[in-house]
């Protein structure tokens, strides 16, 4: 982070510095979680639904924190006040910190900013994006999938006067939250990746979900870039919604729409990775081999390239930087091989209807015959999609008949808001014991340990509340998850 005094904070945010908070004290960088707070570093006292950041003031001082980020006065534990700046919402200071350093950035050193939303691939596209731009100087993006209103600010606060490039993942879960993160940073470059069904719900509709979107490229400036998903009708019309050039990306190519980032001859290889040519803007074509499972990810892989094309990152480069590229993010369809034979792929991070679909039908894919005639069987551990309101039960539904007519295997179903998906598979196939309901991942466990044979290949995927990440890595052996994120995911 670059260096602030407390009285530029207090200005920035309109805080009242407390009795005991020095005006010229230097803040080194920022954080929520009072263990993570070192040396020179500012506390913010978050309010949050279970805990309130203000009993942690003492802890993050202990941790060498200098001064706090407050809603109100606390006193240390010798009854004097904690040096802070109070303000009226600390988390709404957060966007005002990091207005304020993006705009010092972009001044000093023009900083570029790219922002990136859309229903399902953000962290994924990040992930790749960030390789991308490394090549063309210090770059900064989120950890996991900051995207809120709390993870913007944290991972704007990670920028130095050496950072380059900044990419932003922005999240929505109502109209008006992308559109206060773009406020928030100024992006340069825009990129909408898809309009899923998931949490029509609450945002009213499919159409409201577009437009909560759209809050992205209408953010652009005439001399910035919009990088629009052309194989997603919703997200191809918001070109009549920005005053910047679009660049349009996918796999369905037309005549008409040429000018573009495409992918050709797309295939998917015998363990999952999409194999395709890149056609870049400039024309020329490049081979990739990509080293995620699934043809869904195209779509990132072909969006992150776009933007780094644009940035200056020559084709080539580009293609051999992607070359072989696997996750960086975990629990993001995450492959661990077992020494039984057992393939476990992890991708319970976060969940929808349409990402459940395409996890599905990678699953599907996997359990094809190989060259040698040789088929896997194929296990689909699903739990809940949370945040679907009213239409939960509807999709859960249709998941489970979504699993029987692509022929997977085996179908395991975990936790009572995932049940319908159970249901609807026996009555779908008529199974027997080709699927199971387990009520927690205790009992799930022991339904994989009785059942699993070598060479099975086993997909674990649900939204992150849902928790069956953690069940993922158990089965793998792993079990040595990350710490969960200090935000929740958003669409």
């Amino acid at each position: 982070m670059i260096e602030l005094l407390s009285a530029e904070i207090a200005e920035i945010t309109g805080g009242r510095l407390t009795s005991s908070a020095s005006a010229d004290t230097p803040v080194l960088g920022v954080d929520t979680d009072s263990r993570a707070c070192e040396t020179g570093w500012l506390f913010v006292a978050k309010p949050g639904e279970s805990s309130d950041g203000h009993h942690f003031i003492d802890a993050a001082f202990k941790q060498g924190a200098v001064l706090a980020l407050a809603e109100r006065e606390t006193l240390a534990q010798d009854g004097t006040v904690h040096p802070a700046i109070i303000v009226p919402d600390a988390v709404l200071a957060m966007g005002q910190i990091a207005a304020a350093i993006v705009a010092r950035l972009k001044a000093a050193n023009g900083l570029r900013v790219v922002g990136i939303t859309g229903s399902a691939g953000k962290t994924t596209t990040k992930d790749l994006l960030a390789a991308l731009l490394g090549e063309l100087g210090p770059t900064i993006a989120p950890v996991g999938s900051y995207n809120g209103e709390v993870g913007v600010p944290l991972t704007v606060f990670r920028a130095t006067a050496e950072t380059r490039y900044l990419i932003v993942e922005m999240g929505a879960t109502g109209i008006g939250h992308i559109s206060y993160l773009t406020d928030m940073v100024h992006p340069e470059v825009g990129v909408v990746l898809g309009v899923g069904s998931a949490h029509a719900g609450e945002f009213g509709g499919v159409e409201n979900i577009a437009k909560a979107k759209g809050e992205m490229v209408e953010a652009l400036p005439a001399t910035g870039l919009a990088v629009l998903n052309h194989d997603d009708n919703l997200v191809a019309a918001m070109h009549t919604r920005t005053t910047a050039p679009v660049l349009r990306f996918g796999v369905q190519r037309t005549a008409q729409d040429a000018a573009g980032v495409w992918a050709r001859d797309l295939e998917v290889d015998e363990h999952g990775h999409p194999v395709f040519t890149l056609v870049a803007a400039d024309a020329t074509e490049h081979q990739i081999a990509s080293g995620l499972i699934g043809r869904h990810h195209v779509a990132n892989l072909l969006a992150a390239a776009a933007v780094a094309e644009y940035l200056g990152l020559a084709p080539a480069r580009i293609a051999a930087v992607l070359q072989g590229l696997g996750p960086t993010s975990r629990w993001r369809m995450e492959r661990i091989e077992r020494p039984d034979g057992v393939s476990i792929i992890n991708d319970a991070y976060n969940a929808n209807p349409d990402s459940m679909r395409a996890a599905l039908v990678t699953l599907a894919e996997l359990g094809l015959p190989n060259a040698a005639g040789q088929a896997r069987r194929t296990w689909a551990v699903l739990g809940e999609m949370l945040e679907l309101g009213s239409d939960s039960i509807h999709e859960h539904d249709l998941l489970g008949r979504a699993a029987v007519r692509m022929n997977i295997k085996k179908l395991l179903v975990v936790g009572i808001g995932a049940k319908a998906a159970y249901n609807s598979a026996v009555l779908e196939g008529s199974w027997g014991d080709e699927a199971y309901y387990a009520e927690d991942a205790k009992a799930a466990t022991r339904i994989l340990n009785d059942n699993l044979l070598p060479g099975d290949i086993v997909l674990f995927k649900s939204s992150n509340g849902a928790g069956l990440r953690h069940l993922g890595d158990q089965i793998a052996g792993t079990n040595n998850g990350a710490p969960a994120a200090k935000e929740g995911t958003a669409l």
